[in-house]
């Protein structure tokens, strides 16, 4: 597929998605059966609107059964299912198209996913997608049949432990997944689409507080410093705005966040997408806190030449103005946050400075208490 994006200035390639593999593997697959000869390549149109032409691998084919095999290409996005076959086993039955999954394809065991719990973990519209390219192919050849549907990927357990299936509660291989067909580099999409399918799983398990953490950081933060129950925690990464929203309009009640100083400072000027490539002003936003608090420009200039926002911090500790500064920081990020979803979802915060066994609170929201005991079991 000869399409790119712009990415921080690189012209990166789109890859297409494992659905896309199935659907284009199926239809080679049906398309052998009915005509008995090869499929050598297959053509497709995407949800996105993006045709695809693709190779057909490892062709078999015999009046009742026919199997071949698509790999998939992630382009430049780092996917651990790049270069995967994803193959398509067919055979004919009394009526109705049945789509399953075979070696490699997880089951799902909790609910809240896009598939109820015992079916494979073959999304809607991977499902969609194969079942429509299944149709076209037996209106074009007048077959009016059943067909089961088999869709596997060898290696795929091994794979799926390196991805988030088991902490979703997919069990057993991969899921096939794809809303457009097509694979954005270094795609946002994927984790956000993560994140959404863990508070679904945590909201129909009858959860409706959450616990969120920016990466790693926060989350040791939370369980070792805090102590606090992380049962309900997901890690939001940079998407805190987006996160919210997805919470505010799926029901939840109270979130409490918790991240690094040099995430939360973003906050502070609106930013909720905290990913450098948003924007940065990390600094400028402490100098423009410690600036009404009353800093000298002496210490403003000391501000300007740090390169990291704990050296900011200890400037500020320095100078005696942390306490001010950090109030003041705590207003802004408390605004961002309740401009975002305030009416429908009560948010508290605690934001911390430096790593590990010197990690410590720098500020923290007016409701952290309140809500810490949630998360506590108090």
């Amino acid at each position: 597929m000869d399409s790119v994006r712009l990415v921080d200035g690189k012209l990166l390639r789109r890859g297409y998605t494992t659905g896309s593999c199935a659907a284009a593997a199926a239809k080679a697959a049906v398309t052998m059966l009915l005509i008995q000869d090869a499929c050598p390549t297959v053509t497709l149109t995407t949800p996105s609107g993006i045709v695809l032409t693709v190779d057909v691998l490892d062709s078999v084919y015999a009046p009742e059964r026919t199997s071949c095999a698509v790999q998939k290409d992630s382009g430049d996005d780092p996917d651990v299912t790049n270069g995967a076959l994803v193959y398509a086993f067919v055979s004919r039955t009394t009526e109705g198209i049945t789509i399953s999954g075979g070696e490699g394809i997880g089951f799902v065991t909790k609910p809240g996913l896009d598939q109820p719990v015992g079916a494979h973990a073959i999304n809607t519209i991977p499902r969609r997608m194969i079942r429509e390219e299944c149709e076209t192919v037996c209106a074009e050849y007048g077959y009016q049949g059943g067909l089961s549907v088999v869709i596997s990927i060898p290696g795929g357990k091994e794979l799926a432990a390196r991805t988030f299936n088991p902490r979703l509660g997919i069990e057993g291989g991969l899921s096939v997944l794809g809303t457009t067909g097509i694979v954005e580099p270094m795609s946002e999409a994927a984790i956000v689409d993560t994140i959404k399918t863990e508070l679904s799983m945590l909201y129909a398990a009858g959860y409706r507080n959450v616990l969120l953490t920016i990466g790693n950081y926060g989350e040791a933060f939370a369980r070792d410093v805090l102590r606090l129950n992380m049962d309900t925690n997901i890690k939001c990464s940079n998407f805190i705005g987006e996160t919210l929203s997805v919470m505010a309009e799926k029901g939840f009640k109270h979130a409490l966040l918790i991240g690094h100083i040099g995430k939360m400072v973003k906050l502070g000027i609106g930013i909720t997408n905290t990913h450098s490539h948003y924007g940065d002003g990390r600094i400028e936003t402490l100098i423009a806190c410690a600036l009404e608090s009353g800093a000298s420009l002496s210490l403003l200039h000391k501000l300007r030449e740090c390169v990291s926002t704990d050296a900011a911090v200890d400037c500020l500790r320095e100078a005696s103005l942390l306490r001010q500064t950090m109030d003041l920081l705590g207003l802004r990020i408390e605004d961002t946050l309740n401009r975002r979803v305030a009416a429908c979802l009560e948010i508290g915060f605690i934001c911390f400075s430096g790593m590990g066994e010197n990690a410590e609170a720098c500020v923290r929201s007016n409701t952290f208490p309140e809500l810490r005991r949630l998360f506590n079991g108090e």
